[in-house]
């Protein structure tokens, strides 16, 4: 071997040992942190082998009575993004995410959307929903909503107190085909950010999610369309699917409030009861999140068959009916609709 293949040969490692960290670099996959499953499963969608992705609060778990560990803390502070519902859902987050130092990207996937406002008995209130009709035709509440929002989220007081306050708006927004698209947008565009590449991959992932948003909002909607107009009051354990009922016409009620942390009063189940009987209401469902005990004790009271179980805010296990958005949303239809007697 000669000089000069020598140094030929010599410049040729240096060049591959200067190459070996870039590609190290490109093929690292970003670290992403959902705070709980629904969420977990649109970012692994939009995502693909790009993104390693863990949730806080898994499949079947209640987002509402979450209680963050240390293994939580480390991490929130591992990630190199933290995609979170937002409009209050994650009451305990703002705490966490401090004392985690966190310093990566943020996202509230629930940016841009038209918040529902929430008043006490809601459930139960004709005249509370007629209010909350003639406010969301305000062209000017989905502004008021946010800034509200961002607002009551800086506000030291709510940080403190925040443990299940959901704040002034339903934050069950998943609940919504058309919501879902605007979380795939907020998610899809904050993956981009992070890692520009990919951004191709991200929005082709994109695009063909939406597609598949699209065909179950439309074949949902083809059945609900058969639904006679005095059939479609569902009862459930809480107050989570009043973005369904704004989107498809039906009507819910629930002995417990927005949160499963809250507890019926007996004059609210009394009530419940009672409207069953007048309006001779037969669909009634468990959900699981929720202990199924009070549900099951009006189902014996009305002498109605429960349904079966409905998913508020947490996928199923990987071998169960809702294993993934879609699947769940579909379930969920599914199960109301043959409830209903379409």
């Amino acid at each position: 071997m000669n000089f000069r293949t020598s140094i030929k040969l010599i410049f040729a490692g240096i060049l591959v040992s200067l190459a070996l960290p870039v590609t190290a670099h490109s093929a690292a996959k970003i670290k992403a942190l959902a705070t709980f499953s629904i969420l977990g499963d649109m970012v692994q969608r939009i995502g693909g082998h790009h993104v390693v992705v863990t949730t806080l609060v898994g499949p079947n778990g209640d987002t509402h009575v979450y209680r963050p560990t240390p293994a939580a803390a480390k991490a929130v502070n591992e990630a190199d993004i933290l995609i979170v519902n937002g409009l209050g859902f994650e009451g305990w987050l703002d705490r966490l995410v401090g004392s985690a130092g966190f310093d990566g990207s943020l996202v509230v996937a629930t940016t841009g959307i038209e918040a529902i406002p929430y008043e006490e008995g809601d459930a139960h209130d004709d005249h509370a929903k007629d209010k909350h009709e003639e406010h969301s035709k305000d062209k000017h509440h989905d502004d008021h909503a946010k800034d509200k929002h961002e607002e009551h989220s800086k506000d030291k007081h709510h940080d403190d107190h925040a443990g299940h306050d959901h704040g002034t708006f339903d934050p069950h927004a998943w609940q919504s085909l058309e919501n879902a698209k605007i979380y795939v947008n907020n998610i899809t565009a904050a993956l981009a950010q992070i890692a520009p590449e990919n951004a191709k991959t991200f929005y082709q992932n994109r695009s063909a999610y939406i597609a598949e948003i699209e065909r179950l909002d439309k074949k949902i909607r083809e059945m609900i369309a058969h639904i006679p107009q005095d059939r479609r009051t569902v009862v459930t354990s809480h107050d989570a699917f009043k973005y369904f009922e704004r989107d498809y016409g039906l009507t819910f009620l629930a002995p417990q409030g927005m949160s499963t942390d809250s507890e019926a009063s007996a004059q609210d189940v009394a009530q419940l009861i009672k409207q069953m009987r007048e309006k001779k209401i037969s669909a009634i469902f468990i959900e699981n999140i929720t202990d199924s005990r009070l549900i099951k004790q009006i189902a014996k009271e009305t002498g109605v068959t429960i349904g079966g179980t409905l998913y508020p805010g947490a996928l199923s296990g990987p071998n169960g009916s809702a294993s993934t958005y879609l699947k769940m949303f579909h379930h969920n239809a599914k199960i109301l609709i043959g409830a209903l007697g379409a």
